[in-house]
């Protein structure tokens, strides 16, 4: 008997059971507990002192990341299904060697020459749990939230402009974060979420720009990315629910591209969400979303096994080991590496 969250979905379901059984089989069978409830799928506190369940090779790395930049591990960190943790063993095996790195995202992003790895405030051209560091890009940081991307990754694209690529991670989750200013106990009569256009008229309407005076709505008006023809067309504010984390994760990008800081200096900027293949739950409220923009090569969306099987094409033996762990551990079909990418 698996001692298991209630309410999951299918997916969710089958996800947690294999995340368990491999852990008992390469970690260890001791649970772990959250408010003194035990968890199977919660890791002890001797293996989180490990960094489980990161790729033990890249430990290093996160942890000489984390010194640099001192980004804030999720509460469920220690989680066998942590989209944090499966974030970092995404992406840090792939940019252990940026050159390398380059040509593996290269073939879900064309337009990625080179990752820029001289910029002061990045970590070989990559930052993890990203917000820019700077107040003034959205308004809404604070040292218990405000909008941060899982990844970013600064590079080069074939013109040679520098551009930063955010990216937000899901594993097993069933939504995107939505609109905290919606429910806010602060949320009085006068901040109407009701009306889509209205919010347009007068901006003072959304509880997060009248009360909060975060940025979202400035950076929505003068960036000219969103379509406020589609955005009308909601009878309430499209941002209230999941889009919410997505239209947020959108506009650090496009802050950050139209205030300019010396600090960060990018010409363009994009965004993407990465997904398990089998989560199928967020693919609606994406292509929703999608509709929403003008501009639809600023955001994408795919699936963690094509970035896997784009890393197995380099037939690099470090990336190899690791792609084949990967799989095990997040229960991806295991292939065969297709043409070099080299």
């Amino acid at each position: 008997m698996y001692r298991l969250p209630s309410e999951l979905t299918d997916f969710q379901e089958r996800m947690y059971i294999h995340l368990i059984d491999w852990k008992w089989e390469n970690i260890t069978c001791k649970v772990g507990k959250f408010k003194g409830i035990e968890y199977d799928a919660i890791l002890p506190e001797e293996e989180k002192a490990k960094n489980q369940p990161i790729y033990q090779p890249v430990v290093p790395q996160l942890r000489r990341h984390h010194a640099k930049f001192r980004f804030k591990y999720h509460k469920f960190a220690g989680h066998m299904a942590s989209s944090q943790a499966a974030c970092a063993n995404l992406f840090l095996p792939i940019l252990k060697d940026p050159e390398l790195g380059a040509k593996v995202l290269a073939a879900l992003k064309p337009d990625l020459r080179a990752i820029e790895t001289r910029l002061p405030n990045f970590d070989s051209g990559y930052r993890l749990e990203f917000w820019g560091d700077r107040q003034e890009i959205l308004k809404d940081h604070s040292p218990v939230s405000g909008t941060d991307a899982d990844i970013a990754i600064a590079y080069r694209d074939q013109n040679g402009d520098l551009c930063l690529w955010l990216i937000e991670h899901k594993l097993t989750e069933r939504e995107f974060t939505p609109c905290g200013g919606f429910k806010s106990p602060g949320k009085t009569k006068q901040y109407s979420c009701e009306s889509a256009a209205g919010i347009l008229v007068d901006r003072d309407k959304c509880y997060y720009h009248g009360a909060c005076r975060y940025r979202y709505w400035d950076v929505t008006l003068e960036s000219g990315f969103f379509s406020l023809d589609n955005i009308r067309r909601h009878v309430d504010c499209p941002f209230k629910s999941g889009m919410n984390q997505l239209w947020r994760n959108q506009l650090l990008g496009l802050s950050i591209e139209n205030v300019r800081l010396p600090d960060l200096p990018f010409k363009k900027t994009f965004f993407s969400v990465v997904n398990h293949p089998d989560n199928h739950v967020l693919t609606p409220i994406l292509r929703d979303y999608g509709g929403l923009v003008n501009h639809a090569d600023r955001f994408s969306y795919f699936t963690s096994d094509k970035l896997v099987e784009a890393a197995k094409s380099s037939n690099d033996p470090f990336l190899n080991d690791w792609a084949s762990w990967y799989e095990g551990l997040y229960y991806l079909p295991a292939t065969e590496p297709g043409a070099s990418i080299i």
